[in-house]
């Protein structure tokens, strides 16, 4: 991404010295980091994966993982899970953290369907769409529940101890999602452009969001170096609708 600039001299008809400019323009290149610093890469998965211990609640936790271009993790299969589970993520003697065990909000939610005798309800995955065909098994119900949440959210609770950490040792809860807890973001170790398709390292791609206009690099799975078009309005049209998805692309909606 720099712009290398070589200037060199030599003496023109007259005795004046003319400059000659050397621009270096830049290429792609392909990066050996799958993830980027401070992200777990799983192989299996193609996915990266970060803890935040800054404690927040499940629907701002669901915003802060957005943000990264991942989303709150949902696991695909029990190889996946173990791979979580057996990681040393790197935490900090924080209100949200025990030091023997930990908990972190994840991407699914229980319904509760019948709150007779004892709660009764089923997982689903929290998006829609999701491809992911592994669901948590019946939930630990917290205790700061109210009687009017037809819906919680969970909570994965690992082990910091190396000796249960590598047995696989888990619960899952089914907590208030108004509580405040740290989580785990899950995101594709590549770019995905506006039109979800995978882009590689180095590349020019178009990132999801609201500026079709907007071209950037793709670096360690994130858009960096970004440069935006400004698009002229239509000529003889009153009434327009952009294309979300094509820059300077319109559609006229006089009569």
């Amino acid at each position: 991404g720099k712009e290398n600039v070589d200037s060199r001299h030599s003496r023109g008809r007259g005795g004046e010295t003319t400059r000659f400019h050397t621009v270096n323009v830049a290429q792609p290149v392909r990066f050996s980091r799958k993830c980027p610093t401070g992200w777990h890469h799983y192989e299996g998965t193609a996915s990266c994966y970060r803890v935040y211990l800054n404690g927040e609640n499940y629907w701002d936790a669901v915003q802060t993982c957005q943000r990264v271009n991942g989303s709150l993790a949902t696991f695909t299969a029990d190889q996946e899970l173990r791979f979580i589970l057996a990681q040393e993520w790197d935490l900090e003697e924080k209100t949200f953290v025990r030091k023997d065990q930990h908990r972190f909000w994840v991407g699914y939610q229980y319904v509760i369907t019948n709150r007779n005798h004892s709660l009764e309800g089923h997982w689903e995955v929290a998006y829609k769409g999701s491809s992911e065909v592994f669901l948590p098994p019946d939930p630990i119900f917290g205790s700061a529940m109210s009687e009017n949440e037809n819906v919680l959210c969970a909570q994965l609770q690992c082990f910091h101890f190396p000796t249960l950490r590598h047995h696989g040792l888990h619960s899952w809860y089914a907590e208030n999602c108004y509580e405040k807890s740290s989580f785990l973001c899950k995101r594709s170790q590549t770019c995905v452009d506006i039109k979800d398709n995978i882009v590689d390292e180095g590349y020019y791609f178009t990132p999801k969001g609201n500026d079709p206009c907007l071209s950037c690099t793709c670096h360690n799975g994130e858009p960096e170096m970004c440069v935006a078009a400004l698009c002229e309005r239509p000529q003889g049209c009153q009434q327009y609708r952009k294309d979300p998805k094509e820059c300077c692309k319109f559609t006229c909606l006089d009569p």
